[in-house]
């Protein structure tokens, strides 16, 4: 009964902006969460990236616990303690120089727009705002980042989009290289695509892109929303391809489950802000950055969680590549770094996440036929041969 009248109270009072599983959760610990009907389910989707350390750490919650009991808010008109904490942690630990906070990607992805517009006209001309991103890419859902997204799906139905974006395929030197001119002032790229299907570079890449970007004077956007935070098996995606961004956009994993997002640039990038430029009322509240000072410190703190994402990616990889060798008829592809991992089935995705979800297990369809896998850093041995298991009965069935 409570099931039920929880989830008609949600179709009548909330807007119909997802397509929701008829489950409502309750509780959570580590990389298990419960129903209101008490139902144990493993989360191979970990809030799509976000519950970094799982669910209800103890560290995060007794630093949130802790900060409630001291300050819950106060106005960015004043200096912020673990907000100067945080902005310190993330800047001693990646290339950055300086920290804009705000509440999630796509706030994080359109202060980076603004930044790059605002750095060319100082630094260049007026003519030059145009950013350069990648087809099947993912930034977000306000206007100018759906517009930033390379994907017309997540654009159709609000038109007129933002002017000032280009697109050109994902991967490929050439294409970018000719789509550069006068009006351009950025190249903004996720290093994996997460929500596009979990689609890697080459190694080279990256590394290509930063040196067009070095020859035309243009900034180098990274979106690492999804990849930031330790889930490829080091802090930045970045690390992998032996470059530097100007500017970084974090979100997801940063807070731990704790809404919060960031944008990092160098200190000749973050230069064109100044007073006025750009604000987030609750960007850097003190709750949350106490929760993402916990989730980063728990990260780096021996290098356990790093070492352990490594593991743990590679025997999730392993594991679905022996199911493929079981299953080469429904299973396309596997791919992945760390602990965003995907793999691409023969067939209509969602049908294997409603199958999975029956038999206690959580996980994601991305870009139709695509399972993207995100659990907690922390997930086990034990737990990703209970998804294989759970995967082989489906796909047997």
């Amino acid at each position: 009964m409570e099931t039920r009248k929880i989830m008609g109270d949600s179709d009548r009072y909330l807007m119909h902006t997802y397509n929701r599983f008829p489950v409502v959760l309750k509780k959570g610990r580590g990389i298990k969460v419960w129903d209101t009907e008490g139902k144990e389910y493993y989360d191979f989707v970990g809030g799509i990236a976000v519950n970094t350390l799982g669910h209800c750490h103890p560290k995060i919650v007794i630093a949130l616990q802790k900060q409630a009991q001291r300050l819950l808010h106060v106005s960015n008109l004043y200096h912020i303690e673990p907000q100067i904490k945080l902005a310190k942690l993330l800047c001693m630990n990646s290339f950055a120089d300086k920290v804009f906070f705000c509440n999630s990607g796509a706030e994080a992805n359109e202060a980076a727009i603004k930044l790059a517009r605002k750095y060319a006209k100082e630094h260049h001309s007026s003519e030059r705002f145009e950013i350069i991103t990648a087809l099947n890419s993912f930034h977000g859902r306000t206007l100018a980042t759906v517009t930033a997204t390379g994907q017309e799906k997540f654009q159709k139905g609000f038109e007129p989009l933002m002017p000032g974006f280009k697109y050109v395929p994902f991967n490929d030197i050439n294409a970018l290289l000719s789509s550069i001119n006068k009006n351009t002032c950025a190249v903004m790229l996720e290093p994996i695509q997460g929500e596009g299907g979990v689609i890697i570079p080459s190694d080279d890449y990256l590394r290509e892109v930063r040196k067009i970007c070095d020859a035309h004077n243009i900034l180098l956007i990274l979106d690492e929303v999804q990849t930031g935070m330790g889930r490829t098996g080091k802090l930045f995606a970045y690390e992998h391809y032996g470059i530097t961004p100007d500017i970084m956009t974090l979100a997801k994993g940063l807070g731990g489950g704790v809404p919060i997002g960031a944008m990092l640039a160098t200190e000749k990038g973050s230069s064109a802000f100044q007073p006025g430029n750009h604000a987030s009322t609750f960007g850097g509240n003190p709750l949350v950055c106490a929760g993402a000072i916990a989730t980063i410190e728990t990260i780096l703190e021996d290098g356990f969680i790093l070492d352990h994402c490594n593991r743990m990616g590679k025997y999730l990889m392993q594991s679905l590549e022996e199911l493929k060798n079981d299953y080469p008829s429904q299973i396309i592809d596997i791919r992945g770094k760390g602990l965003i991992v995907a793999m691409e089935v023969n067939g209509d995705g969602m049908s294997f996440v409603k199958a999975c979800l029956e038999k206690g297990m959580l996980i994601n369809c991305t870009a139709g036929n695509v399972l993207r896998f995100t659990p907690p850093l922390i997930a086990e041995e034990k737990d990703i041969d209970r998804l294989i298991d759970i995967l082989e009965e489906v796909m047997a069935r």
